[in-house]
């Protein structure tokens, strides 16, 4: 039985530019270990602050050649991927579990750790994302390489998708009317004692192929989670009417409309939560140690959580993992890109500011700031791409101020930023065709300058047709923006 030390292992996680992975490499690193990272985009973890301490690896575990590349030398592989969100996601992430269990098992991996979901009770009455979830765990557990896969339920952390679900859902609805299945018992776990299991695994000694139960002390109904949390939160005391009549799709529903999350993610969410999830067996505890001091309550679990956000030190958000359904090409250079056209706005304002306090809006635009332009405009935007399956303005930002490459802000994810000088956003909203926001902070004996540019590549007639409807509210809203960012930066 270890705790956390142990001796110095080459270990790979896959799934860093996610909610657990991002949080898992640095203490790895912390740790002793010698730490790889796999990401299909090096550049969305140039920015985080153990990049250096870390070598960093391109891969897609889809490709079985770049996979085994990234597996050479390493002896404990942390398997964190999954494609939730995405159309076919159960059978996107079949045939990933396939291709990294086979690269393990050729490269002479020791060990791979998986974190999963709690078992299904039945295989045919599952939700889709336990049934995929239970599916990766047979198809790592029998691929010849050892496996330990940790199931556990609902992970409460600032940033997690769980947590912020059901903070959203708590903080907005003083009343609300729920399906039958708030009645149901849950085992929620603390995201740091999560990471304290993950940790130890790396050290544990042997060959161990099997799966563990992990969860906190309490198991609860999630409507005494939301009261809890309430109480913790200092809200007044929330009113819960469950229904009968609510199915788990037409919760999601409303889950995706009330919380940040999107539907496509909520709806999974909702199903598994249909089922009840506690742990049978605690035998993970002659593997690794509990971490000292016990596995945090729930209470004590939510009381952290809420501290992280109230001081800005979310050091992961769930939106980081990529959204499937957006673009991932970078902004075309050549106007005569072989796409076809490029419609182009631009807009230069002169800063009486210097530019740092130029910057220091610029860096902070989206989330509680807004975008420096009509309210009213932005909000019917979100609202018109949740209406149309995407994502909406509701994901926020990680941190108020600061900004690294490959995070969301709103509807935007982050293609480059350039401390001091430049801020790209690349859309991740529904359109017909791909859109990037560009701006620019530049020397000016006066003070600074300016520089925004948005930018659209059209695809097909829809994509020509979409921008010349709102061409004209779209240069009135972004030329307000650039007004009014200089405006805010003369007055830092």
């Amino acid at each position: 039985m270890v705790g956390q030390a142990g001796s110095s292992r080459r270990v790979l996680v896959t799934g860093a530019t996610g909610y657990i992975g991002g949080r898992l490499a640095p203490r790895l690193i912390e740790a002793g270990h010698r730490v790889r990272c796999l990401t299909r985009s090096a550049v969305r973890l140039r920015d985080v602050p153990w990049a250096a301490q870390a070598e960093i690896v391109e891969a897609d575990v889809l490709d079985h050649a770049s996979t085994r590349r990234a597996l050479r030398g390493v002896e404990v592989a942390y398997y964190l991927v999954h494609s939730l969100g995405s159309p076919g996601f159960e059978d996107i992430d079949r045939r990933a579990a396939h291709t990294f269990a086979d690269a393990a098992r050729q490269e002479g991996v020791r060990r791979i750790v998986y974190l999963g979901g709690p078992a299904p009770d039945r295989a045919d009455g599952a939700s889709a994302h336990l049934r995929s979830r239970d599916e990766v765990a047979r198809i790592l557990t029998t691929s010849g390489v050892p496996t330990v896969t940790l199931r556990a339920a609902v992970i409460i952390g600032s940033g997690s998708a769980s947590f912020e679900m059901l903070r959203h859902l708590t903080e907005r609805l003083p009343v609300m009317v729920t399906p039958r299945w708030v009645g149901n018992r849950i085992q929620p776990i603390a995201v740091r004692d999560v990471l304290h299991y993950l940790v130890g695994w790396a050290s544990v000694p042997g060959d161990v192929n099997r799966s563990f139960d992990i969860g906190g002390p309490d198991v609860l109904t999630y409507r005494e989670m939301m009261s809890r949390y309430a109480r913790v939160a200092g809200l007044n005391r929330r009113v819960v009417v469950p229904v009968r009549t609510l199915s788990p799709w037409l919760s999601s529903l409303w889950v995706g409309l009330v919380t940040p999350v999107p539907g496509a993610i909520a709806t999974p969410l909702v199903e598994s939560l249909v089922h009840e999830a506690v742990c049978h067996e605690h035998d993970i505890v002659k593997y690794v140690t509990d971490p000292t001091g016990g596995l945090k309550p729930f209470d004590e679990a939510v009381r952290l959580a809420l501290l992280r956000i109230r001081d800005a030190e979310v050091e992961t958000h769930w939106s980081t993992a990529s959204w499937t359904r957006a673009p991932a090409e970078p902004l075309p250079t050549d106007p005569d890109w072989s796409g076809g056209d490029l419609y182009v706005d631009e807009h230069t304002e002169r800063v009486k500011a210097p530019p740092s306090a130029l910057w220091e809006v610029v860096s902070g635009v989206g989330g509680d700031n807004g975008w420096y332009s009509s309210d009213l405009a932005w909000t019917a935007r979100g609202l018109l791409d949740q209406a149309f399956g995407g994502i909406g303005l509701r994901r926020g930002r990680r941190d108020p101020a600061a900004l690294r490459a490959g995070e969301t802000v709103d509807f935007w994810r982050v293609e480059e930023v350039e401390p001091g000088r430049l801020l790209r956003l690349r859309a991740e909203m529904r359109l017909p065709g791909r859109a990037w926001l560009e701006m620019r902070v530049c020397d000016d004996p006066r003070g600074s300058r300016y520089s925004q540019r948005s930018v659209f590549a059209p695809r097909g007639l829809a994509g020509h047709l979409y921008w010349r409807t709102i061409a004209p509210l779209h240069s009135l809203v972004f030329a307000d923006m650039a007004r009014n960012i200089a405006r805010a930066a003369e007055r830092v």
